[in-house]
């Protein structure tokens, strides 16, 4: 199945607060160049938003991902750590949305509070308009499982990180991941 990003992204046109494609589609935007497929869109959003995503996704079916099991998550109800995503599902239309955490005007990463960043140089923008999350940030989540897809998205995205990107990864991993391969080569 090939997956619509422009499509999928249309959803949150009208979606007032802040919120950045993810994963691998944003290391695509980054580049501005897809080199392989999709199975679904990652949209990362802030926890203290989530009741407004809630209610402007009341046409669809919403759950909560929980020690791995989707179980329904209920109008009004507000999700706390350590549970972070939710899937939203229309029809054939399927969005996996990842809450981060925020504290005053700095994003903080969940798996580790010493790490965070200004919340302003969280994302980016497409030439097409679409917000996307920094590719530092997407490298950091992708460093935890060290699959092969993850190698490669590090391996394409690593030329295009300016010096900054590439200190603030390298400090990041050695926080979280010391000893990860990929802090070398930054």
């Amino acid at each position: 199945m090939r997956v619509s990003l422009e499509r999928h992204c249309a959803v949150l046109e009208a979606f007032c607060a802040p919120w950045w494609v993810a994963g691998g589609w944003a290391l695509d935007l980054h580049i501005n160049g897809s080199h392989r497929p999709h199975q679904d869109v990652d949209i990362a959003t802030l926890r203290r938003d989530q009741l407004e995503l809630q209610r402007h996704l009341s046409e669809w079916s919403l759950s909560k991902v929980v020690d791995g099991k989707h179980l329904p998550w209920l109008p009004g109800e507000q999700l706390a750590l350590p549970v972070h995503q939710i899937e939203a599902r229309r029809n054939d239309d399927r969005l996996e949305f990842l809450l981060n955490e925020v504290a005053a005007d700095r994003w903080v990463f969940r798996r580790n509070e010493h790490i965070s960043m200004p919340l302003q140089l969280l994302g980016s923008r497409s030439p097409a308009g679409i917000p996307y999350l920094c590719p530092q940030v997407v490298l950091l989540y992708k460093a935890k499982e060290r699959r092969p897809v993850d190698r490669d998205d590090f391996d394409r995205a690593l030329p295009t990180l300016d010096a900054a990107a590439r200190l603030w990864l390298a400090q990041a991993l050695a926080v979280c991941h010391p000893g990860h391969e990929w802090i070398a080569r930054l």
